[in-house]
């Protein structure tokens, strides 16, 4: 079913804020948040490309941008500088980002034009910025197993997803290990309460679900070829919601798939974590 019809030109990073119940999601390229409020739609345009989020607080948002990580408010769109990101580089912007278990926030970065290994996996924990890998060309699917022992990510590229070990404060104790090794172009995830990670596949109209040991146990299906990112929500966190895109379709692909850009909902796909909280 359709959640929200505003068309996105590229649609990404969607979040299920667990203090308000709300959906928020960015158009990356139009460089805006947008939400649903008690059914109205709601939107904020920014200077900048901006991509993930994590909550704060009720309230407070930290946002990833072209140049920084800063704390928006919901209410007043009041904005305050947390750290630089890539502020030196005007190649980069911001992509694939979601909290950790311990608070910190992981956040991708990659050419604007998805220029061949500009880009890097960060993480901001506490107030520090740490680049954890780099020669990355499109980061994407960063999410983290319950327990908080294992993190995920990828390089689009490559079409694999990788999986490494993370110590008790969160950082990276291991070399990194093919998790899913693909024949579909892998981009946002989320793992569910059970561990299984449910991958937006792009171009391929879907969202798989693969176990923790790589098999794939399910799919959720949409009406729109550049399925982008998942995120589970709801009271229950039982429905599974997908961010699309417009972006790479000509006049008659878009023609032929009028529904691309919108975000998607499918009920009962799962049962999903509740999003940590950013520590600043």
């Amino acid at each position: 079913m359709i959640f929200d019809s505003r068309t996105c030109e590229l649609g990404e990073g969607p979040l299920w804020h667990p203090k308000r119940g709300q959906l928020f999601w960015f158009d990356i390229l139009n460089k805006k948040l947008l939400t649903q409020a008690d059914g109205a739609a709601q939107e904020w345009q920014f200077d900048e490309m901006c991509s993930a989020a994590g909550w704060v607080s009720e309230t407070d948002l930290l946002i990833a941008s072209e140049t920084q990580l800063f704390l928006f408010n919901l209410d007043t769109a009041a904005q305050r500088h947390v750290a630089p990101l890539d502020a030196d580089n005007s190649v980069t912007r911001s992509n694939d980002g979601r909290a950790d278990p311990m608070g910190g926030f992981w956040i991708g970065t990659m050419g604007k034009r998805a220029e061949k290994d500009a880009g890097a996996i960060y993480r901001y924990y506490r107030g520090e910025v740490r680049k954890l890998y780099g020669d990355i060309t499109i980061s994407n699917a960063i999410c983290f197993a319950p327990n908080g022992k294992t993190a995920y990510f990828t390089d689009t590229v490559t079409a694999k997803v990788m999986r490494v070990a993370l110590d008790a404060n969160g950082w990276p104790e291991a070399t990194p290990q093919v998790y899913l090794d693909l024949h579909t172009n892998p981009d946002g995830a989320v793992i569910d309460s059970a561990g299984n990670m449910w991958l937006a596949e792009w171009g391929s109209s879907r969202v798989g679900c693969y176990d923790p040991s790589g098999a794939l146990i399910g799919q959720a299906d949409f009406d729109a070829p550049n399925t982008s990112c998942p995120e589970f929500g709801g009271p229950d966190l039982t429905t599974l919601y997908c961010t699309t895109a417009q972006q790479d379709m000509d006049a008659a692909a878009r023609a032929a798939h009028p529904k691309s850009g919108m975000v998607f909902a499918a009920l009962g796909a799962g049962k999903g974590q509740a999003e940590h909280q950013v520590i600043l």
